[in-house]
């Protein structure tokens, strides 16, 4: 699969090394970047996650060498017109009051996840989303209070794990890729995946 080329995770995700390592491509992460998440807010929410996934790539903390191909993603949770990211706080307590905000936001509702993916070498790049609709039943005080406390999901875009105890319990139904909600639509990244390093420019 990886054709002679060396293939870096720009991603400190587990979730995403997991998903990864089950297409059985042989790569190494490296984290180290230096781009400030930052986007207007007229911009279109379907092109935020792009913004961000591009922003992350050329935001790598160095240039790439000829045989390697550097992997970016970023996630986004849209419940109607609100963008809901990771939890916001200065400490774990208001980190908590907004993972809870926002699941009573989900509760009982709708949302759509879109997740983004960037595949950079020296001389291209390409960037792809996928998007996929989540339903939550309505979910009790008790519920979200326990599987804040328990899995303190403040790392997770609309502060909730689908591979968790809050998607066993809570999640009614989803319409498209699980993957993509975990953080990596690995479907889609296989296939453009070996395209990109196929392409030959003009």
């Amino acid at each position: 699969m990886n054709k002679g080329k060396k293939i870096i995770l720009a991603s400190g995700s587990p979730r995403r090394k997991e998903l990864l390592t089950g297409l059985d491509i042989d790569f190494e992460v490296d984290a180290l970047n230096s781009f400030e998440e930052h986007y207007s807010t007229d911009t279109p929410h379907s092109q935020i996650p792009v913004l961000m996934s591009e922003g992350k790539s050329y935001g790598f903390h160095r240039p790439l060498e000829k045989d390697e191909i550097l992997i970016t993603s970023d996630t986004m949770v849209l419940c109607g017109d609100e963008v809901l990211g990771k939890p916001r706080g200065g400490n774990d307590e208001e980190k908590a009051e907004d993972a809870a905000r926002m699941l009573r936001i989900l509760s009982g509702k709708t949302h759509e996840v879109i997740t983004a993916v960037t595949i950079r070498d020296c001389s291209h790049h390409e960037t792809f989303s996928d998007t996929t609709a989540v339903r939550f039943k309505v979910l009790t005080e008790k519920e979200i209070s326990y599987y804040i406390g328990k899995y303190r999901p403040f790392d997770k875009a609309g502060a909730y794990g689908v591979q968790e105890w809050i998607g066993y319990i809570g999640i009614d139904s989803i319409k498209g890729s699980f993957y993509t909600v975990m953080g990596l639509p690995v479907h889609l990244l296989y296939s453009h995946l070996q395209d990109f390093m196929t392409y030959r420019p003009l």
